[in-house]
């Protein structure tokens, strides 16, 4: 991987603390919006500022470099994401496995809200993994590997209630839930429709093992 370059900072930075951490938020906000709907590639920051409006000689008060600027937007991500599966895998009014269809109604819905123009950061990033910086291959697998934990735990719960077999394999199972959820999401994207969606989730629930 050829080293960062840091550029020079440029500009001046809002004087108000609040002012300076709101700044560096819209640009992550903005930043995470664009990388749901194209490549990190494709993704130039000419375009992600004037986006906010926000002046290019700004940008380097904040982030140190593009790539800089990607590893803060996969960990923004990460965190959006895990608080969102949080909500809806740990809510325990619910029974295990309904928890986890009611996380998938809600990003079906999401998709549909944006008309199927935004799809998940972390896969539209790996898609296009090998012309990245190496250290985004390891964190792309850290996030994911994060996210399987949660579905583990889910499913874990669902043994508890007697609904699932309790010899299974359920890191794999997440693993596989994973694989075969982005996967979803692009197909969804193609063709504008939750369709996909639905498809690889009711497969998923029929080939869970009962108990």
């Amino acid at each position: 991987m050829e080293p960062i370059i840091v550029r020079p900072r440029r500009g001046r930075p809002p004087k108000d603390p609040r002012a300076h951490a709101d700044t560096r938020a819209t640009l992550i906000r903005a930043g995470m919006e664009m990388l749901t709907e194209q490549s990190f590639a494709a993704t130039g920051l000419d375009a992600v500022l004037k986006r906010v409006n926000i002046p290019k000689g700004s940008f380097y008060h904040y982030f140190e470099s593009k790539e800089a600027f990607g590893r803060e937007l996969m960990s923004a991500y990460d965190a959006y994401f895990c608080a969102k599966l949080d909500r809806w895998l740990q809510d325990d009014t619910r029974p295990a496995l309904e928890r986890l269809s009611a996380f998938v109604e809600d990003a079906s819905k999401g998709m549909a809200r944006h008309h199927y123009t935004r799809g998940c950061l972390v896969g539209n990033l790996g898609v296009e993994v090998d012309i990245l910086p190496d250290d985004f291959r390891e964190t792309l697998e850290r996030i994911l590997q994060g996210w399987q934990a949660r579905i583990v735990a889910c499913l874990r719960e669902a043994q508890r209630e007697g609904v699932l077999a309790k010899r299974i394999d359920l890191a794999s199972l997440a693993s596989f839930f994973w694989i075969g959820w982005e996967g979803a999401v692009l197909r969804a994207r193609l063709v504008r429709s939750a369709a996909p969606l639905d498809t690889f989730f009711k497969g998923f629930i029929a080939g869970l093992p009962r108990a």
